[in-house]
């Protein structure tokens, strides 16, 4: 599986951008999406994921009512609308995709990583 994300930029704060998500390979090996983000000194953390049949999704508390998680299967592609953005929200978005595979031995979850894009936000 492969992940490249676009959409990230620079915006002052209240403003909105879109990021993008193109998964390619074995896409159809996929139980889940999501949005993660790293900002300097901090740890990844998880922004917003959904499964892959779109019937679940989960969101962050500090994001939950300003972003929202969505995907277009027709073209393998994850979205993230972010609204409201705050100076808080600057980091490096990752899109994540993960795999479960099973074996007599119980389940393994497999990830993979998208390259990453910039978010700023200016105050």
């Amino acid at each position: 599986v492969q992940l490249v994300e676009s959409g990230g930029g620079l915006v002052q704060a209240g403003g909105s951008l879109r990021l993008s998500c193109a998964a390619s390979g074995s896409t159809f090996t996929i139980s889940a999406m999501g949005w993660y983000r790293q900002a300097p000194g901090k740890q990844r953390e998880l922004v917003a994921s959904m499964t892959s049949d779109g019937g679940s999704t989960n969101y962050a508390d500090s994001v939950k009512g300003r972003f929202t998680i969505s995907r277009d299967n027709a073209k393998n592609t994850l979205y993230l609308q972010m609204n409201s953005l705050k100076p808080e929200d600057t980091a490096v978005y990752y899109c994540n995709a993960e795999k479960l595979v099973y074996y007599i031995d119980g389940e393994r979850r497999y990830d993979y990583w998208g390259q990453g894009t910039q978010v700023t936000v200016s105050s």
